[in-house]
C-alpha cells in the first residue's frame, strides 16, 4: 500500500481515536482511580477490537455486523452494564491506603473482557471502520500485505494515543496525595466512567 493512503488513514484515525470518547473515558477513569499497572490487559483488548473491525471492513465483512446485530447488541449491552458496575465500585471505594500497599486489582481476564465489550460494542469505533473507511481508503484493492500495513499503522496510532492518556492519567493520580482528594478522584471517575456507559448505552 502506498504511504499517501496510509498516512491519510493514520490521520484520520488519530483525529478519530484521540477525541475523547467512551473508550477513553474508561481507560482514564480506571487509571486514576487504580492506577496503572493493571491497565494493559484493558489496552490489549481495546487495540485488538479495533484490529477486528478493520479487518472486518478490509475483508468485506461489513454484512456480518448487520446480520448478527443481536449478537453485537449484546456485547454492547454487556460492556455498558461492566463499566456501570465499575462506576459504582469507584464511587464505593475505600480511600485510606496505607504507605506500600496498593487497591485489589482486578483479574486481567475480567479487563481483558471489558475492553472488548467496550471496543467492540462502541458505535464510534464501528462506524469508523465499516462507515469511514472505506471513503478513505479503496477497501477493493487492499491486499493481504496492506491489511498487514493498514494493522502495523493502526497500532502504533492506538499504542501512541492511548499511552499518551494513560501517562496523563497516572500523573494526575500522583497529585492526588490526601483521602479527600482521592475520594474526590473516585467520585470524578466514577461519574466520568457512568457517563461512559451511559454515551455507549444511548448511541443507536
Amino acid at each position: 500500500m502506498d504511504l499517501t493512503s496510509l498516512l491519510i488513514f493514520a490521520g484520520a484515525l488519530l483525529v478519530a481515536a484521540g477525541s475523547p470518547g467512551p473508550s477513553i473515558a474508561a481507560l482514564v477513569s480506571r487509571v486514576i482511580a487504580k492506577g496503572f499497572r493493571d491497565v494493559f490487559p484493558f489496552l490489549a483488548a481495546m487495540w485488538i477490537g479495533e484490529a477486528i473491525w478493520l479487518s472486518m471492513a478490509v475483508f468485506g465483512l461489513a454484512f456480518v455486523a448487520q446480520t448478527f446485530h443481536l449478537a453485537f447488541l449484546v456485547v454492547k449491552w454487556v460492556g455498558v452494564t461492566y463499566l456501570a458496575w465499575l462506576a459504582w465500585k469507584m464511587w464505593t471505594a475505600p480511600v485510606a491506603v496505607r504507605d506500600g500497599a496498593m487497591p485489589r486489582e482486578d483479574s486481567p481476564a475480567k479487563l481483558f473482557l471489558a475492553g472488548m465489550a467496550v471496543t467492540l460494542g462502541n458505535p464510534k469505533i464501528m462506524m469508523f471502520y465499516l462507515a469511514l473507511l472505506p471513503t478513505i481508503i479503496d477497501l477493493g484493492s487492499v491486499t493481504i500485505l496492506g491489511w498487514v500495513e493498514l494493522t502495523l499503522t493502526m497500532a502504533l496510532v492506538l499504542i501512541a494515543i492511548d499511552l499518551t492518556w494513560v501517562l496523563a492519567a497516572a500523573q494526575a493520580r500522583r497529585l492526588l496525595k490526601s483521602e479527600r482528594a482521592m475520594r474526590i478522584a473516585n467520585r470524578i471517575s466514577a461519574g466520568t466512567m457512568a457517563g461512559a456507559a451511559a454515551a455507549i448505552a444511548t448511541r443507536p
